[in-house]
């Protein structure tokens, strides 16, 4: 597996070299980039804009396997509304896009959420109709859109989301499978087990369980919550994933960020020599 770190687990001054300078020094292979709405990488750039980082990121020995946007919550590609959706799906294009010119194999992908006046069944049709229309684009980009499972009131069991990947049934769609989002109704090892060969990428979080609540608050360090990294990686094992495993740890420290990298990045040692 490749140790990866994500873009926001850097303070947002730094620039995309600073955090690559960053990971480097911390021990990372790799770091995930991301589109945002203002900065270095945004929908107003192109493919030959990605040429500086994949040099870059090659010349400072780090890997680009995946890439990420958090700009779907607030566009998704799955709305009730065809503007809101439009343009959400514009965005998975363009993530494609930069994706595939840095050479990433998966993009992060938050299609959607279910809403008070966007159903449940209605999320669900859409979602198959929309990615497998995609299916197709993703493929000619030589980039998978990693469904990520997220707080988002939907496919909200791994047996859900195995289903609705193979109902797209895509070969350029799949899981990006976040280790800590799943823990406050689920066991990690048990949804690895059950999507299988669909995932195509992996975040590392860590959430501690308190009762039966949970909030964003129960996110913590790398083992200091209620993730049991040794199912987890002997599920991992026994699917045969190998790909990049990133850490997102969100926000860094307020102070001595490069404490969080640093600590995380022990950490990931430890959970992957389990």
């Amino acid at each position: 597996m490749v140790k990866s770190v994500s873009f926001w687990s850097f303070p947002g001054e730094l620039n995309i070299e600073q955090r690559m300078d960053m990971a480097k020094a911390a021990g990372y292979e790799g770091i995930e980039l991301t589109l945002e709405g203002e900065g270095e990488i945004t929908p107003a750039s192109s493919a030959a804009d990605m040429a500086q980082y994949k040099d870059m990121a090659a010349e400072k020995g780090l890997q680009l396997l995946t890439f990420a946007t958090g700009l779907a919550w607030d566009t998704p590609a799955l709305s009730p509304d065809p503007a809101v959706a439009a343009e959400g799906i514009a965005i998975v294009r363009k993530c494609l896009e930069l994706a595939g010119a840095l050479g990433a194999k998966t993009t992060l992908c938050v299609p959607g959420s279910v809403t008070d006046d966007y159903s449940y069944d209605q999320a669900y049709e859409d979602c198959i109709k929309t990615f497998k229309m995609l299916g197709p684009e993703a493929k000619d980009a030589g980039v998978v859109i990693g469904l990520e499972n997220v707080w988002n009131k939907f496919l909200l069991s791994p047996l859900e989301f195995a289903q609705a990947i193979d109902e797209i049934d895509e070969e350029f769609v799949g899981a990006y499978f976040d280790v800590g989002n799943c823990i406050i109704n689920g066991y990690s090892d048990q949804w690895i087990r059950i999507l299988g060969k669909r995932i195509s990428a992996v975040h590392f979080k860590d959430f501690k369980v308190v009762g039966w609540a949970g909030t964003i608050d129960n996110f913590c360090d790398l083992l200091e919550g209620s993730v049991p990294w040794d199912r987890t990686m002997a599920a991992f094992r026994e699917i045969g994933y190998d790909g990049a495993v990133t850490a997102e740890m969100m926000p860094p420290y307020a102070y001595f960020p490069e404490r969080l990298l640093e600590a995380t990045s022990r950490s990931m040692d430890a959970i992957l020599s389990l």
